[in-house]
């Protein structure tokens, strides 16, 4: 047995020593200033930290070489106007061909996924800020026209149409792209200078579900520390403008939970989509929480078979009094989750929690159609939209 394990444990290290953590970054500019700098910098949160720098040569080729464990951004620099940025994730090999004054703009780009999904994106910012440009210059054309107040209206409406799209598109980019950093980067998009497509406040969840996946993934990164930090104040700031119930208000998509169930199993909320689900956040210590808990049952058996689920959160401090409360409630029918971490539990600020009992009920989307339902409220609910 003794020597079973001992050649398992050395195909396993021989396993993990093969993972590559290089990344390599090489390329060629066209039109090179042969003696200035090419150089490779990290973004750290909101800072650039350089990396290293390379003097071009007549052939304009360059290359750099680190060790990574994340995918990490970089910017690759010839000049203050000549950059890109880059998303390399461990063992991608890209490769870069640009002007040496065009770097904004490469000719090619291959070898990166996360960096080529970028590109994907700004081409379709790029044709959204065009066509807004489009519209300035219709404007421009009839300034002195006395039907510019009706050029204005038209020119308004379609700009907003504009807008709409290509907010439209970023959610649908980051839904498609969730588990990926480059969600975190669609969020911080812009159409002119303070003009952003996703707006913090009205678009927070976006902002949340964004922080939820990312945190989960790599909480190491500095980036996903900063939008951490952003997150948890843009809740503040909301919850101050708008109540706390603003975070789950009618309409918005509830973050992802994804924690243990008690046989230790991950379960995420999205897994639910499909049915009209109630998140309901509890603990066995609390005492209005078990009063509520009949009423849930009474609700899950009677729309169980129409498509409604359960999906319970737990703030308790131990797995023993956790699964006491589910036995003693006879509550075993749903799903229960739970990270046993009381109010420090990473549900309390996602979902900014105040108190307990507390839920929302989704719909098929995860989308929250009403919040803190309890007793013949919810009975009452259910009922008007499970048909």
């Amino acid at each position: 047995m003794k020597i079973k394990c001992f050649i398992l444990l050395i195909f396993t290290l021989a396993i993990t020593s093969c993972k590559d953590n290089s990344i390599q970054v090489t390329g060629k500019l066209n039109k090179p200033v042969i003696g200035e700098y090419i150089t490779l910098s990290e973004i750290q949160g909101t800072s650039l930290k350089k990396l290293d720098s390379l003097k071009i040569e007549s052939d304009g080729k360059f290359v750099f070489k680190r060790d990574i464990v994340i995918p990490t951004f970089y910017v690759v620099r010839t000049s203050t106007f000549s950059f890109t940025t880059i998303l390399m994730a461990p063992g991608e090999k890209i490769r870069i061909e640009a002007d040496y004054n065009s770097l904004n703009t490469p000719t090619n780009v291959t070898g990166s996924a996360g960096t080529e999904k970028m590109i994907e994106y700004n081409k379709a910012l790029k044709s959204t800020i065009d066509k807004l440009t489009g519209l300035h210059d219709i404007y421009t054309q009839n300034a002195d026209s006395p039907e510019l107040p009706k050029v204005i209206h038209a020119l308004d409406s379609t700009a907003q149409s504009y807008l709409k799209e290509i907010n439209a598109y970023t959610k649908k980019y980051i839904q498609d792209n969730i588990t990926s950093m480059v969600a975190l980067v669609a969020l911080y998009q812009q159409v002119a200078p303070q003009a952003y497509v996703l707006d913090p406040v009205s678009d927070i969840s976006w902002f949340i579900k964004v922080d939820s996946s990312m945190m989960k993934l790599y909480p190491s990164s500095e980036p996903v520390k900063a939008l951490h930090e952003q997150v948890l104040t843009l809740i503040e700031q909301v919850k101050k403008e708008k109540g706390a119930d603003a975070i789950a208000s009618t309409g918005a998509e509830a973050p992802e939970i994804a924690l243990p169930s008690p046989t230790g199993e991950i379960i995420k909320l999205s897994s639910t989509r499909g049915k009209y689900v109630l998140v309901d956040f509890w603990a066995s210590w609390c005492g209005p929480c078990r009063r509520e808990n009949p009423n849930l049952v009474k609700a899950y058996n009677m729309y169980k078979s129409k498509g409604f689920q359960i999906f319970q959160v737990s703030l308790d401090k131990t797995k023993e009094d956790w699964q006491s409360g589910i036995e003693q409630d006879m509550l075993g029918q749903w799903i229960h989750v739970s990270d046993l971490k009381y109010w420090n539990s990473s549900v309390v600020p996602l979902y900014k929690i105040e108190s307990i009992p507390y839920n929302l009920l989704l719909d098929k989307d995860g989308k929250v159609i009403a919040t803190n339902l309890r007793g013949e409220k919810l009975m009452t609910k259910l009922a008007e939209v499970i048909k």
